[in-house]
């Protein structure tokens, strides 16, 4: 059966043992989640591959109970029209103590998974869409008035532009400004824009530089504790574009006079001395030439990124792993 977010109260756990949560709004999910649960109760939290991958371990583990001593919470992530299957086994079996979660991104109409939940009346499903302005305007206010920030209307709509319908990009958003009113600091409009660019643009510069010095694993630690989204896309194309541009220059600099030292120290505008070491691993993993290719993938991958603006932040991604993964040229 389909239920909003805001009729919880409709469902039994000791009946509805099957809750799927499918949508954008993983803030709000979150949020969801928790109200559902209570507190003595334990999470336990799977990966929809990871279930896929050892389904039997996990359906015979849940009905043995061996993994369990009271009433639990299973939340299985990214799930997907693939984990039918084993929902189906596990409705035949004995799972009276147990409350199976299902957290998924968008579903179509035509998905599986979302028809078989919303025609059963024993399982719930919940659908979750993006905030609206008038929602994040709601809970900006809430938050700066249970804090005590003094903050006017235009800069509440200043922050709020910046989320993209995002309520976890917006807490941390506000987080920040709670963070620097605290030294006593005027919340004003230029304030506000210094310390979510700054703080944006430094992640940014540091993906980038770890791109191309190909430090995967940071690389993927970056992406993963950094709420980049659609919208922040072009800016790291332009960014990086920019980062290209210097070291391509550099490059044809270091490959005439084969002094990296000199090429650093003859840099203009001159190189900041925080970033000279990580400017000479650069130039040791690229030739010139490799960067004219990836200069001209990434003005594809623009265009791309132009043409399909909802799956933008999925295309830097992947071109940002190619690129740390790129084999330089032998000639």
């Amino acid at each position: 059966m389909i239920i909003k977010n805001f009729e919880l109260k409709k469902i039994d756990l000791k009946k509805n043992k099957f809750i799927l949560l499918y949508g954008k709004n993983e803030g709000l999910k979150k949020e969801t989640i928790i109200k559902l649960i209570n507190t003595k109760d334990i999470i336990y939290n799977y990966d929809e591959k990871t279930v896929l991958d050892n389904s039997n371990n996990f359906i015979e583990d849940l009905v043995s109970k061996s993994l369990f001593e009271s009433e639990k919470i299973v939340v299985i992530k990214r799930a997907t029209d693939k984990i039918l299957e084993i929902i189906l086994s596990l409705n035949e079996k004995d799972i009276s103590d147990l409350v199976i979660i299902l957290n998924s991104d968008n579903l179509e109409k035509k998905s599986k998974l979302r028809n078989y939940f919303e025609k059963n009346k024993k399982y719930v499903c919940i659908p979750f869409y993006p905030d609206n302005e008038q929602t994040l305007s709601k809970l900006a206010e809430t938050f700066f008035k249970e804090q005590k920030i003094s903050i006017s209307p235009e800069n509440v709509n200043l922050i709020i532009n910046k989320t993209s319908g995002d309520r976890v990009a917006l807490f941390n958003e506000l987080e920040k400004i709670k963070f620097f009113s605290k030294n006593g600091k005027k919340i004003s409009s230029d304030n506000i824009l210094k310390l979510i660019n700054l703080v944006e643009d430094f992640s940014i510069s540091e993906l980038i530089d770890n791109c191309l010095t190909k430090n995967k694993k940071k690389i993927i630690k970056i992406l993963n504790e950094n709420n980049f989204n659609n919208e922040d896309s072009i800016l790291i194309t332009r960014i990086f574009l920019n980062k290209l541009k210097k070291i391509l220059s550099l490059s044809e600099m270091f490959e005439k006079n084969k002094n990296i030292d000199l090429t650093i120290s003859s840099a203009k505008p001159p190189i900041f001395w925080k970033d000279k070491e990580i400017t000479k691993m650069q130039l040791n993993k690229w030739k010139s030439q490799d960067i004219r290719k990836i200069i001209y993938k990434l003005f594809e991958i623009e265009l791309l990124i132009k043409k399909n603006l909802s799956n933008s932040i999925n295309l830097i991604r992947d071109f940002i792993i190619e690129v740390s993964t790129y084999k330089k040229s032998n000639n």
